[in-house]
């Protein structure tokens, strides 16, 4: 999957580039998020990515110290920001706990300014149109720091949100909003393992973004699931197209 997904996403960030000059890609993180990364780092089209060119943006991060091993921004630089020639200006990392911004709600509303400024005049939510939001599927159907039942997945105005008491640690996060992710032209849910198979099929089963955060993250022109065959066993048959069921 995470081979797939990297071929998939080097085509689109470099017709995104071919038809409007730079490309915008909002990272995630996690098991799937980094296997990803790291098969954009070995593969050998990643020269076709004018690197200097792409905006790097995350959906969500852990409210700890820079450098922490267990942020995802540290994470993606040693699977692939490291490797290859990125502008630092286009670079985006969502704020750390020991940085000017002392809580994550703090950090948060620091983001969403961030993300403002590089929105386009006519964009009403203030975030940029990002060309792929990436992210990873968890196993109770949470996205980004969108847990199932949880505050932040009812926010309606905000694009980046403070995370306190999330069901998986560390507890305190930031995150984009469903809103904020649906700005995006597309967006790409990511699976792989036989403990993803359960919320896939949740999630394509149409439960509600209240009970299932990652049915409620679609893209404004396309919505791709990305899935290994142990991640996609349970999606029950009638969501099959007939020539694949």
């Amino acid at each position: 999957m995470a081979l797939a997904a990297a071929a998939r996403l080097i085509t689109r960030i470099v017709d995104a580039q071919s038809a409007r000059g730079s490309a915008s890609v909002v990272l995630t993180g996690g098991r799937n998020g980094n296997a990803l990364l790291a098969a954009l780092a070995a593969s050998p089209a990643r020269d076709a990515v004018d690197w200097s060119r792409l905006d790097l943006w995350w959906g969500d991060e852990r409210f700890l110290p820079e450098g922490d091993p267990e942020r995802n921004y540290t994470q993606a630089r040693a699977e692939l920001l490291d490797a290859v020639p990125l502008d630092p200006a286009r670079v985006h990392p969502m704020p750390a706990s020991d940085g000017p911004d002392g809580s994550p709600e703090a950090a948060a509303a620091s983001y969403a300014a961030e993300l403002a400024k590089a929105a386009s005049p006519q964009e009403r939510l203030r975030v940029p149109t990002f060309d792929v939001l990436l992210l990873g599927v968890g196993p109770d159907t949470h996205v980004a720091s969108l847990f199932p039942e949880h505050p932040g997945v009812r926010e309606t105005e905000l694009t980046v949100i403070g995370v306190r008491g999330a069901p998986k640690p560390p507890p305190t996060r930031v995150s984009l909003t469903l809103p904020a992710i649906r700005a995006a032209r597309e967006v790409w849910l990511l699976a792989a393992g036989e403990d993803k198979a359960a919320a896939v099929a949740m999630a394509l089963s149409g439960p509600g973004e209240l009970q299932a955060p990652a049915s409620g993250a679609t893209g404004r022109q396309r919505t791709l699931w990305l899935l290994d065959r142990p991640a996609a066993a349970r999606i029950p048959a009638q969501l099959y197209p007939p020539d694949v069921a």
